[in-house]
């Protein structure tokens, strides 16, 4: 038995400091911290040799973090090493912050501290409820899904959770005015592909997207929203379009599709941002942000 209670332990895996600079997004301890979660679960024990966490870790911080400014991947040793710093995560060795050697020389394994460990043990579904917390904090809601998925949890039960644990975490609320705001700012429709289903009268389909994400700062008002049908949505989410400052669509190089209907992505690269009269569009610190932050790659070529 342990004598932290559910809220403690949510909170000390939620509430570690993370690096910043320059408003970069830094999710490499959030990953990390998943990616242990997810073990937990799954092999009854958050144990991670670094053999086996620097190829996963790598990828998650790859496909989920911010775009590389060096054009090199991420380094996997920098959450590795560094959230013991935090009390929650511990290594087998005494090993120097990033330095990767001695990780790879000793196969250093990280787990997460014992009283934790244990606390997640006899209450599993405090694994989920620190998930929710974690991917709630840092991803939006279409990108959520597949973090969860990536480090082994499932999304459907971990977003479907509802307690208080987790609830107490959503201290900023969504303007209940501003979806409908943006929707019909852009006459219903996605503002990429005109995209503009109905069904009996309802709009399908069609989503309000923030272009900084609400999560890390992205204001709800007319100018950091666009209206985009749900597949648009996510490859804007996931880094796969963004915009440039002339309000041209961008379609990543990393982003790649071998049908007909997936190639259809690559004829909106270069095309114009459309609003009609009176349609603000996206503020410019907003598309910065999204181009610094979440766009993938380099864009393709014209």
């Amino acid at each position: 038995m342990t004598n932290l209670t559910d809220q403690e332990v949510v909170d000390r895996l939620t509430s570690f400091r993370q690096y910043i600079h320059d408003g970069q997004r830094v999710p490499h301890k959030p990953l990390l911290v998943l990616l242990a979660l997810g073990h937990l679960e799954r092999e009854g024990t958050s144990a991670i040799s670094w053999s086996l966490a620097e190829q996963q870790l790598a990828d998650l911080i790859s496909e989920f973090g911010p775009p590389s400014r060096t054009g090199r991947p991420q380094s996997a040793a920098y959450p590795f090493t560094r959230l013991r710093r935090d009390g929650i995560w511990t290594l087998d060795r005494d090993v120097p912050d990033d330095n990767l050697g001695p990780l790879r020389d000793s196969d250093v394994t990280g787990r997460l501290g014992s009283e934790l460990e244990a606390a997640l043990r006899e209450r599993p579904s405090l694994i989920s409820a620190a998930a929710r917390r974690l991917v709630e904090a840092q991803f939006p809601m279409t990108v959520a899904p597949d973090v969860l998925s990536a480090v082994g949890l499932d999304p459907e039960y971990t977003l479907g959770l509802t307690s208080d644990v987790t609830d107490q975490a959503l201290r900023r609320r969504r303007s209940s005015a501003w979806r409908q705001a943006v929707l019909d700012a852009w006459d219903r429709q996605c503002a990429f592909c005109g995209y503009d289903g109905q069904l009996g009268g309802a709009i399908v389909g069609i989503e309000a997207a923030h272009v900084r994400w609400f999560n890390l700062g992205g204001p709800d008002v007319p100018d950091n929203g666009l209206a985009l049908c749900a597949l648009h949505h996510k490859l804007l989410d996931r880094g796969a379009l963004g915009l440039d400052v002339g309000y041209r669509i961008q379609v990543s190089n990393a982003f790649s599709a071998r049908t007909d209907t997936g190639k259809v992505v690559y004829e909106l690269h270069g095309r114009e941002l459309r609003a009609r009269p009176g349609t603000a569009l996206p503020k410019p610190e907003y598309v910065h942000w999204h181009t610094t932050q979440v766009f993938k790659g380099l864009a393709l070529t014209a």
